[in-house]
């Protein structure tokens, strides 16, 4: 049996560690947080108000899974990895491309099992599109097309009223939110990224677009029945309920104790009005080693759904919606229908269509093998995803082509 600690125990921790303990067989023996509800989910294990009086200990477990905020993972993870625990870390690994190389370089010398939370490279879908990619059915890629539908109620809850709203006080929105798909992309192509060119911005949440007689809270406004982006549309019907997104906002669960925290907390603002300054909208053109190009586009207009994929290669090509993949074979014209449906859905409350299951078992049997291969990412293949996002945001602001250097190993 794998024993674990947890470091965070927020939505993300706990859901790793529910998925380690449910599906995996492992054991929850500790867990820091600074909050003594987060730190009550795990009732059999010692308890701690701060992740530094665990980690003066000598090692508690044999692995840890870090998902504080974003900000804060560096410290945690290179002390973890000092005292030898295997580590899960929440993605970004951190929002700095210092603080990313700290903490690789703090894994490759422990010689621990490490891996990064790319959970979409987990998911059925995902080793169902691979699979055919390295079968040759589609010949050499040559192009993709990758559509990130962020989906409106989750841009307003994360990035407009949520943790995640300001670069300042976490990080940009395409390291915050798509590091997971740039580093499918890499994963999906087997190949690293040589150039990146990137537009986008804040186009509708702003003050400039705030409809008249808005208020400045929802439970107050005159036009919440018609605004999509309305709290108490999205919040109270899941009054009741210990799950995602709620559970971020209260924890109070009754309809009461919902209605209090949209009165008074950031999750009950207008979302033109708020303090927000993460983009909504933005599209990546990526060139891989070798001359194929990727087109991304992260969007935050849109429903709730799986990402959309086009791989266009020499001899085929693949579309594909989350749930099904359509090969076409240009020699036979044949067009064949391939369904991988996960048993969740494509959010973080359906486990990322599998990913998350995938993920969390990876690492237990990479840990109980000694096969570290079962993690499908190196810590330098992690960073490489990560300096993607920091190149994408750096062409962004200046409007330059920013090459890359070096190839993960």
């Amino acid at each position: 049996m794998v024993t674990l600690a947890v470091v965070g125990a927020g939505s993300r921790g706990t859901a790793y560690a529910r998925h380690a303990v449910e599906h995996g067989g492992a054991q929850v023996v500790a867990v820091a947080d600074p909050l003594e509800m987060r730190r009550t989910r795990f009732p059999e294990a010692a308890r701690y108000a701060d992740w530094r009086a665990l980690a003066a200990l000598p090692r508690q477990a044999d692995a840890v899974i870090i998902a504080t905020l974003d900000r804060d993972h560096v410290e945690p993870a290179e002390r973890f990895a000092e005292l030898g625990y295997h580590i899960l870390l929440e993605k970004p690994m951190a929002v700095t491309e210092e603080d990313c190389r700290r903490i690789v370089a703090a894994a490759e010398r422990s010689g621990s099992v490490f891996a990064v939370c790319h959970v979409l490279r987990y998911t059925p879908y995902t080793k169902a599109l691979r699979a055919l990619i390295d079968e040759g059915r589609v010949g050499e890629i040559v192009s993709v097309q990758h559509l990130e539908p962020v989906g409106w109620w989750h841009q307003a809850h994360s990035y407009v009223r949520g943790n995640w709203r300001r670069a300042d006080e976490s990080t940009f929105m395409l390291l915050a939110k798509s590091c997971h798909d740039l580093d499918w992309l890499v994963h999906l192509t087997g190949r690293p990224v040589t150039r990146v060119s990137s537009f986008g911005g804040l186009k509708h949440f702003t003050a400039t677009n705030r409809p008249s007689g808005a208020s400045d809270r929802c439970l107050e406004c005159a036009v919440e029945a018609t605004c999509p982006y309305s709290a108490p549309r999205l919040y109270l019907p899941l009054a009741g309920r210990d799950i995602w997104p709620l559970s971020v906002i209260t924890e109070d669960l009754s309809e009461e104790g919902v209605r209090r925290a949209l009165a008074t907390g950031p999750y009950g603002r207008c979302v033109y009005a708020c303090d927000n300054d993460v983009v909504d909208h933005q599209v990546v053109n990526l060139e891989f080693e070798g001359g194929a190009t990727a087109s991304f586009t992260m969007t935050a207009f849109t429903p709730s759904m799986h990402r959309q994929t086009r791989v266009f290669g020499t001899h085929g090509s693949i579309e594909g919606d989350g749930d099904r993949l359509t090969v076409t074979d240009f020699v036979t014209g044949e067009i064949e229908t391939i369904d991988t449906r996960p048993t969740g859905d494509a959010t973080a409350a359906g486990g990322h269509g599998g990913g998350d299951g995938g993920l969390v078992g990876a690492f237990l049997e990479a840990i109980a093998t000694g096969d570290r291969s079962r993690v499908l990412s190196s810590p330098s293949e992690s960073l490489h995803s990560h300096l993607i996002a920091f190149a994408a945001e750096q062409s962004r602001l200046t409007g330059m082509t920013v090459p890359l250097e070096g190839t993960p190993r």
